[in-house]
This record gives structure tokens, sequence and C-alpha cells, in this order.
């Protein structure tokens, strides 16, 4: 089969939005599902109302009301963010985490901190994931569980 220029076609595609699965199965992803990425609507209400604020050294980017302006409905600014991939809370960094919760007015991108030699850097919650801690004699270790010392008696429902 030959290939068709399709000039304009990818119209519905906002820039920056590659994928490599075909384009209705993308379009139907980028409508749909909101934790592969931005969904149209989230997309259209940032470049309608939103301003970026940053971005932080995952690749999540942060935006605000345009101006600061306070929403009516809330009473105070909207923020959100926009996350690079899936779509996990988990994964942003406890500076920014402030600012998206209103705990500080400052964004991390307009202050100018620097962290400690003893603070770690930020990782995201591991849970259910192959990255999980699993302690010694826990299902998915692959250890078996130490023998019980005789502290522990099991309960039986007849005793």
């Amino acid at each position: 089969m030959a290939a068709v220029d399709r000039g304009g076609a990818r119209w519905h595609v906002p820039p920056g939005f590659v994928n490599e699965a075909p384009a209705v199965k993308t379009l139907l992803m980028y409508i749909f599902t909101w934790w592969n990425k931005e969904t149209f609507g989230t997309w259209w209400w940032t470049k309608r109302y939103g301003e970026a604020v940053g971005e932080d050294e995952f690749g999540n980017r942060y935006y605000r009301t345009k101006g600061g302006a306070i929403d009516p409905t809330l009473g105070f600014e909207r923020r959100w963010v926009i996350y690079k991939g899936y779509a996990e809370a988990s994964a942003i960094p406890p500076g920014w985490w402030g600012w998206i919760h209103h705990r500080v007015d400052t964004p991390p991108s307009q202050e100018s901190y620097t962290a400690r030699a003893w603070q770690k850097p930020h990782r995201s919650n591991p849970t259910g994931t192959p990255n999980a801690y699993r302690p010694k004699g826990a299902v998915g270790s692959g250890a078996n569980r130490p023998q019980v010392t005789g502290d522990y008696k099991a309960w039986t429902p007849d005793a």
C-alpha cells in the first residue's frame, strides 16, 4: 500500500503528543484515558485558562489560572499538574506538592532553594510495582517465612 501524504491531517493531536499507535487509537486514548496523558478537555482548559508555572525534575508541568486569578467557585486560584507519562500522584516532589496543595504561595521554580547534603532525592511510591519493598517471608519476596519461635499459637475456632 502506498503512503499517503495527509498534510495537516493530525489536527486533533496537540503539539508534542507523539504515539506509535494508529491515529484512531491515539485519538480515542487521548479523549478517554486520563492516566496515560492529559485528556482533550484538560489540554483545552490548560490552553485557554492556564499559565505555566514550572516543571519538576521528572518532566511534570505545573499550571495555575492566568495571572493567579481567583476562581469564584473555589475562592482561591486553581493549580494543577500535567504528568509526564503515567498519572501518579506520588510522583510530585515535596516542593511542588506544597505549592499545588496551597501550603506555600511561591512555586519551587521561583525559589533559589538548594537541597541539603543529607536530603535524599524524591522517589515515587513503588507499592504494587516490581520495585516494592518485600520483607523476608512476604509472599512476593521468594524467601520462606522464618520458623515460629514458640511465642505464637495459631487460633482455632474450637479452642
